[in-house]
């Protein structure tokens, strides 16, 4: 991916927690062709070192398996913080887990913004609007989350996320940043950890049944990764604005379309089966991204169906990859 359109300035020495993972692999590769000095650090709970392929190759890249519940040091200008479970069915799977990781994980990694005077971003999500009541989300909405449901420790894990990088910014003067990433898809992404997208693509190029919660008519709108890494990037580099600010794609689709496009767009001939809803799961989501625009000057500019185009292609090459 040619990301040469934007320019930063200076070189920095930046830091990536959740390196592995879907998102933060990408993240790695831009800003390493910006000439970054990048230290990735990750787990691998729930991301792949075949991510990092690219950026291993990078002499500027540095990786360090390590958990972010563990404290940790270096000297770094930047902070990325992405480290988190995102697939429902894997936090749901380890909740105390994924709890500990937003709590203490973005407690280790502030306190390290603040002992090195690094700027600090948190990739924090929508789910902190948990089932809205406002739509579509603004910032200034305060969500409506069931705090003791199945999806809370990611809900309320990146809400106290949130909560402790503005304390950490009132209180010790940490410069923070803070996103609210809405949905992401594109090449990476694990066929197997339960998100749509993925979902939906890999059982169509199998010829399997779609799996479709609920009636469908539920809502959700899809960015493709280089937007969104685009938007962290120029989040980070912006001067005087923590946040929090949506990142998203504005166009809201049923996930009942979405199941047609993908099955038009492969070519197959899977049937769609319902079942029965998840508690908790948001009947609509849609970012209203107008703090965005205006103070990164910042959209999606890769519409569904390229983006679509280019995961299936993936999909694709990584199936046929699979059976050799």
């Amino acid at each position: 991916m040619d990301f040469s359109v934007l320019e930063v300035a200076n070189t920095w020495r930046v830091l990536v927690t959740g390196a592995a993972g879907f998102l933060g692999s990408h993240l790695c590769d831009l800003l390493l062709s910006r000439g970054h000095h990048v230290t990735g650090m990750d787990n691998l709970m729930t991301g792949h070192m075949s991510n990092l392929a690219s950026a291993m190759r990078n002499s500027a890249f540095e990786f360090i398996e390590h958990d972010v519940l563990i404290a940790f040091d270096g000297v770094f200008d930047q902070i990325y913080h992405l480290a988190s479970p995102a697939s429902p069915p894997v936090y749901q799977k380890h909740p105390i887990e994924t709890a500990k990781i937003n709590f203490l994980g973005t407690l280790n990694a502030l306190e390290l913004a603040q002992r090195t005077g690094a700027r600090f971003l948190l990739a924090s999500t929508s789910e902190t609007y948990g089932d809205p009541e406002v739509h579509p989300q603004t910032e200034s909405y305060c969500g409506n989350v069931n705090q003791t449901g199945p999806r809370a420790c990611y809900d309320e894990g990146k809400r106290i996320a949130e909560t402790l990088a503005f304390d950490f910014h009132r209180m010790r003067n940490v410069d923070i940043r803070v996103v609210r990433i809405f949905n992401t898809y594109g090449p990476r992404m694990n066929p197997n950890d339960g998100r749509v997208v993925s979902s939906f693509i890999d059982q169509a190029i199998e010829g399997r049944d779609i799996t479709l919660f609920g009636d469908g008519s539920q809502t959700r709108s899809f960015c493709f990764y280089m937007d969104l890494i685009v938007g962290l990037e120029r989040m980070m580099n912006a001067d005087d604005i923590t946040g929090p600010v949506n990142l998203g794609n504005p166009e809201e689709i049923k996930i009942a379309e979405l199941a047609i496009s993908v099955i038009a767009m492969t070519n197959s001939s899977s049937r769609v089966v319902n079942r029965a809803l998840p508690e908790d799961d948001p009947k609509l989501r849609c970012p209203d991204i107008s703090k965005a625009i205006r103070l990164l000057n910042w959209k999606p500019e890769v519409s569904l169906q390229e983006g679509l185009a280019e995961t299936i292609a993936y999909c694709r090459k990584n199936l046929l990859r699979a059976s050799t």
